[in-house]
Formats: structure tokens, C-alpha cells, sequence
């Protein structure tokens, strides 16, 4: 009987769970599905989509290799993939469809009726753990809850790792060749406008390319990662997120190249091991809130009284942060960073999101919507978790009365104004000093840079005073 793979989030053939099972199991056709009304509800992004495609034109070759045809199908949105996989079973006399799970409330549902379908039709659907180094609902507390906390989340998958380590799968042997003939790979799809060649150049496509920056990362960056991760100026992150997003490349394959760099320790030795190794583990954490809390995957609060909170409706000041024209470097570089490459570090991430969340007081909301409508790495879990951490209405987010202070974090992790300068070329003649704050000098030529749109003082006080007012939690 033959195997499909419905390939999504994971296009790799390096540790790919699904594929190596589908394979192992029997003859092996591979499966992509363009939806492009449901990336236009998700609010993917161009770039992303693009980047998405010329992956799944890379992996195409791989696949080829291993004599896996690949066909490409068409549907608008989730609702018409239960009869088009069921379609496809009894046209390739196909006995099981092989999926690497994917988490998110509409993608379980649509998973549970492709299984309902299939299992009507005499097929069956296997899922396979892929993207996550543990199952969501594995990891919980001693009461039999999803962790609420990221420390005590973090103690149970260390000691689990430090006694059994998930492996990493080869590339599965070529299996014999099949008379099926691949489709065509598309580069455009409807609705969604080519990204720039320079965005597209920032992040070429495959698993080489994936391995190699994370191989270089490893080998040069790793070991100052806890220091250098906070400069927006130093090429100190991996930058692996979109192609973790993709699955071009495992969290397997980034743990164990990190530990085969720290000496097997997964807490100790190296802090910028360590410290990495600890942002796998967030991105691992936000998954499982996401399963384990579904209202947050539907655009719902995770701590429920926060959805008093008197949000601002203020359009233009709302398209000032979108643009990059609020007044604040920092954070209009931040952001014309993210306009110009689809990624933003990840420091000023947390920046730009309390400024619009607190200083600004409009719905995080509105932010997560346009992060997921511009981010190369776009993840539901990573973003909505990130947001949520920032705006303090998440879990173990950051308390109501932290804000980062735009200013002063700007002068402290972009010192010299390297990053401010580059991204906002209208302000490289300032001093290193005066980069930071130009409306803080009378006189200063800064002809073409926008006065500050909110007062920051009064701003806080503002956020302050609207989460003191809510209502007690229950």
C-alpha cells in the first residue's frame, strides 16, 4: 500500500519524523497544499510565503533524489482538504497519510477531519511528533496542568533531556522509482506581492543553508550569545527563526548541535550554550500554552481580566508605529527593520511591543496582526506569546508596571548608535549621544524626523493607571 507525506511546516528531508515513517512504511508520494484564502485569515505574510515557496522548490530536489514525487494542489481554504486528501487516497491507492503535527485550534480541527474523512474512506492518518521536542500535554505540573511558568516549565524538560535526548533522523535511502510525475513548484501566488530581491537576499533558501548558519552560529557566536543577543548592531543571534518556522531545520538538529558544543550540558558550561538553549525551550513553552490554552490561538487574552483594559482607538498614532514615525529612534529603526528585512531582533521585538501595548495603550492585538502581516518567521505560538509577554496579559508575562524605557534601552544596547544609524540614515550626523533622543536638543538639523508622538512620563502613568483599575483576578 503506499504512503503519503501531507508536507506543511516541515520541509526538510533531515529529520523529518514523518517522512522517515512514510517511507520506511512503503512507496512514498509527498503532498503541498496552497491555500491562499487561509493565509490571507492567518495574516501570513508576503515574504514569508515567498520564502515558503522557494524552500519547497529547494526540498523538490531532495525529494527527487529519494525518487518521492511531490505534487502540488489548490484549494482556498481548510475546508476542502478533507475530500481533496481523501481524493488523492483512493486516485494513488494510498493507505496512510503521514503528518508531522501542527498546533493552533484551527489547524487541529482541520487535522481531525482530514483523520474523520480518511477513516471513512478506508484510510487512516498518522501523526508524528516533529516541531516540538516534547508532545503537548507531556510536560505538565504535578496537578496534571499545562505550565503556566516558563522556569518550572524549563526544570521538567531539562531533567528529561538530561536523561533521554530526542535523535536526530537521517535522510531516508532513495526508494524505488514511481510513475508518478512531480508538479511544477509555483512562485507567485495570488494576492500576496513579491517581497524585494534585497528581503529575499537576507534569507536564501534550503536545509544547506540552514545548516551552515547554524553551524557558523555554533562555531563563532554561540559562546557570547548571553551578551551579544541584546546589541541590535551585532550579528550575535542565530537568525534561525524563519527556518525553524518553515522546518527547513529541526529543534533536534539545533539542541544537539548545541550541546555537541557544550560539552553535553544543557544548563551549565558555556552561558551562551546555555542561554540558547533556553530560547529553544520559550519557543517549545509557547507551543504548549498554545495547545494547552486554545482561547489563545483566537485572539483572547490569556489572563481574562486583562480584556477590560481601556485600549485606544488612534489610528495615526497606531500607522506612526506601523511606518516607523513615531519620533523614537530606536524604535523606528526597529521597525523599518522589519518593513525592509521581515525580521527584527528579537530585544527590539519586546520594545516596540510595549511601546505600542503601554506608552501607546492600543490593543497588543493590533501589533501581533502586523508583526504575523510582515514576519519572515512568522509563528502563531512565538508571536502571540511574545506579545502577550510584553502587553502583560499573557503567561509569566513581564509585571504591568515594568515598561522599558525606549530611551535609555537605546542607549545602553546600541551605545554608539551603529544600528539607529543604519536604519535611519536622517540621523547619522547626530552625536552618539544626541542619535538617541534628537528632540531632547533645540537646534539640532533633523530635518525630516518626526517630533515624539506621545510624552513618555505621561504615557506611563497612563498604562499604569489602566491596569490598576481592572478588575481582580478570580
Amino acid at each position: 500500500m503506499n504512503q503519503l507525506i501531507w508536507l506543511r511546516s516541515d520541509l526538510r528531508v533531515t529529520d523529518n519524523t514523518a517522512l522517515s515513517a512514510a517511507m520506511n512504511a512503503g512507496p512514498t508520494i509527498a503532498l503541498y497544499l496552497i491555500t491562499p484564502a487561509q493565509w490571507l485569515a492567518h495574516d501570513d505574510a508576503a515574504c514569508k510565503l515567498d520564502f515558503w515557496l522557494r524552500n519547497l522548490s529547494a526540498l523538490s530536489v531532495r525529494l527527487a533524489e529519494l525518487n518521492v514525487p511531490l505534487l502540488i494542489r489548490r484549494v482556498d481554504d481548510w475546508q476542502a482538504v478533507p475530500a481533496l486528501v481523501a481524493d488523492m487516497c483512493r486516485e494513488h491507492e494510498i493507505g496512510n497519510v503521514h503528518i508531522n503535527d501542527e498546533y493552533g485550534a484551527n489547524e487541529q480541527r482541520r487535522d481531525d477531519a482530514v483523520a474523520a474523512e480518511l477513516r471513512s474512506n478506508g484510510a487512516s492518518l498518522r501523526r508524528h511528533l516533529d516541531q516540538l521536542l516534547f508532545a503537548p500535554g507531556s510536560v505538565q505540573t504535578l496537578a496534571g496542568q499545562c505550565f503556566k511558568v516558563f522556569s518550572q516549565f524549563r526544570k521538567v524538560c531539562h531533567s528529561r533531556l538530561s536523561h533521554s535526548l530526542p535523535r536526530c533522523l537521517p535522510i531516508p535511502a532513495p526508494q524505488t522509482w514511481l510513475s508518478v510525475s512531480s508538479d511544477p513548484i509555483p512562485t507567485t501566488i495570488e494576492g500576496f506581492a513579491l517581497p524585494s530581491e534585497q528581503l529575499r537576499a537576507y534569507w536564501p533558501a534550503g536545509e544547506d543553508v540552514a545548516r551552515t548558519r547554524l553551524a557558523c552560529f555554533v562555531e563563532d557566536d554561540m559562546a557570547d550569545y548571553q551578551y551579544r543577543r541584546d546589541l541590535p548592531a551585532e550579528p550575535g543571534t542565530s537568525q534561525l527563526s524563519p527556518y525553524l518556522a518553515a522546518g527547513v531545520i529541526s529543534p533536534r538538529q539545533c539542541l544537539h548541535a548545541a550541546l555537541a558544543a557544550n560539552r553535553g550540558e544543557l544548563d551549565s558550561g558555556q552561558p551562551g550554550a546555555a542561554t540558547w538553549i533556553n530560547e529553544l525551550l520559550w519557543r517549545e513553552f509557547y507551543k504548549h500554552v498554545l495547545v494547552g490554552y486554545p482561547r489563545v490561538s483566537m485572539g483572547r487574552a490569556f489572563r481574562p481580566e486583562t480584556e477590560a483594559l481601556p485600549w485606544r482607538n488612534a489610528p495615526d498614532e497606531l500607522a506612526a508605529w506601523q511606518q516607523g514615525r513615531t519620533g523614537f529612534p530606536i524604535i523606528d529603526a526597529a521597525m523599518r527593520q522589519l518593513l525592509a528585512t521581515g525580521w527584527m531582533h528579537n530585544r527590539l521585538r519586546m520594545l516596540v511591543a510595549m511601546f505600542l501595548s503601554k506608552n501607546l495603550l492600543i490593543d497588543w492585538r493590533e501589533g501581533e496582526r502586523w508583526f504575523m502581516r510582515h514576519l519572515i518567521d512568522g509563528d502563531l505560538a512565538a508571536n502571540n506569546g511574545g506579545w502577550q509577554w510584553s502587553a502583560s496579559t499573557g503567561t509569566d508575562s513581564v509585571p504591568y508596571f515594568r515598561l522599558f524605557n525606549p530611551l535609555s534601552q537605546s542607549a545602553k544596547f546600541d551605545s554608539q548608535g551603529r544600528f539607529l544609524r543604519h536604519w535611519l540614515p536622517e540621523l547619522a550626523h547626530l552625536s552618539d549621544r544626541d542619535i538617541h533622543d534628537p528632540s531632547a536638543r533645540r537646534g539640532l538639523d533633523v530635518a525630516g524626523y518626526p517630533h515624539p508622538i506621545v510624552e513618555l512620563s505621561m504615557s506611563r502613568e497612563r498604562a499604569l493607571s489602566a491596569f490598576r483599575h481592572l478588575p481582580k483576578r478570580v
